[in-house]
C-alpha cells in the first residue's frame, strides 16, 4: 500500500546514513524488474489512471541519465492526456558550469514551455538529482511553475546520505554539496504545491534524506517496496504522479490513499 505523507515528518536526530550496500547492489536488479512490471501493467495503469488537463510538464532525469531514461515516464504522461517535455540537455552529469548556470539555463527553458502554452503553467518532476534542479527552478520562477514533484530526491541531509556522493563529484567535479550553506538553501521547500515521492527500500539515497516538513502545499509519499532506479517507472510512483497532476491549480490537497 502507499503510504501517505502526513505520517512522516522531520526530527532531528534522524539517522542520514546511506543506505546498506545490499540494497545498492540489489539496486540493478530491482530496477529492470519494475521496469518490466511497469510495461506488463501499462494499459491497466492508463485505464485507472485520472485523466489529465493538457497542460505541459517537463520530466529531468537523475545523474548519469538522459531523456531516455525518462521515456516511459513521459510516455505515460502523454498517455494519460498531458504535454510531456524532456529536458533536452543530454546526459546528466551534475552541473558542471556551476548550479547557478545550470539552473538559469532550465528556468529559461521552463519560461520557453509556458508561452508556447499560452502562458500555462509548468510542472516539473525530476527524479533523483533531477528533483534538486525542479525544487531549485520553482525557486526561481514560482510564477510559471504549477508544481513540483520530486521521485527519490536527496535535499535534506549531507554527502553522507547518499551511495553516489563519490560518483557525482567524479563527473561534476563539483564538491558544494558538502557546504553546510548550499546544503541549507537546497533544504528549502520550493513556495509551490511539491510532493516527494520516496522509498524506504531506495539503495542509493537515505529515504530521511527525500522528507520535507508536511505543510498545506507539501507533502511526503512513500512508495513501498520501490528501488531507487525503478521510481521513474514504478506502477505505483505513476499513479501517485498521475492523481498529483491531475488537480486543479489553486485546489491542491495531499494525497489520499484511494
Amino acid at each position: 500500500m502507499i503510504g501517505t505523507g502526513d505520517k512522516y515528518h522531520i526530527e532531528k536526530g534522524y539517522d542520514m546514513d546511506s543506505p546498506s550496500k545490499l540494497l545498492l547492489s540489489l539496486e540493478a536488479t530491482r530496477g529492470i524488474y519494475e521496469y518490466g512490471l511497469s510495461w506488463l501493467l501499462y494499459f491497466p495503469l492508463r485505464f485507472v489512471s485520472p485523466e489529465g488537463d493538457g497542460h505541459p510538464v517537463m520530466v529531468i532525469p537523475g545523474l548519469t541519465g538522459a531523456d531516455g531514461s525518462t521515456h516511459y515516464l513521459r510516455n505515460y504522461l502523454d498517455a494519460i492526456g498531458y504535454k510531456s517535455y524532456s529536458w533536452g540537455l543530454g546526459r546528466n552529469l551534475g552541473p558542471r558550469s556551476g548550479i547557478s548556470v545550470l539552473i538559469d539555463e532550465l528556468v529559461n527553458k521552463v519560461i520557453e514551455i509556458s508561452a508556447s502554452n499560452n502562458g500555462e503553467k509548468v510542472s516539473i518532476i525530476g527524479w533523483s538529482l533531477g528533483g534538486i534542479y525542479a525544487r531549485e527552478i520553482a525557486k526561481e520562477i514560482p510564477e510559471d511553475v504549477r508544481q513540483v514533484i520530486t521521485l527519490g530526491t536527496p535535499f535534506k541531509g549531507d554527502a553522507t546520505s547518499t551511495n553516489a556522493a563519490l560518483l557525482y563529484e567524479f563527473l561534476s567535479k563539483d564538491k558544494s554539496h558538502k557546504d553546510p550553506e548550499i546544503i541549507k538553501e537546497l533544504g528549502v521547500a520550493p513556495p509551490v504545491p511539491f510532493t516527494s515521492i520516496f522509498s524506504k527500500s531506495d539503495g542509493v539515497v537515505a529515504w530521511q534524506s527525500s522528507l520535507e516538513k508536511a505543510t498545506h502545499i507539501s507533502e511526503n509519499v512513500e512508495v513501498p517496496g520501490a528501488s531507487h532506479l525503478g521510481l521513474g517507472h514504478n506502477p505505483l510512483a505513476m499513479y501517485v504522479i498521475a492523481d498529483r497532476l491531475s488537480q486543479p491549480p489553486g485546489s491542491w490537497k495531499p494525497y489520499r490513499v484511494k
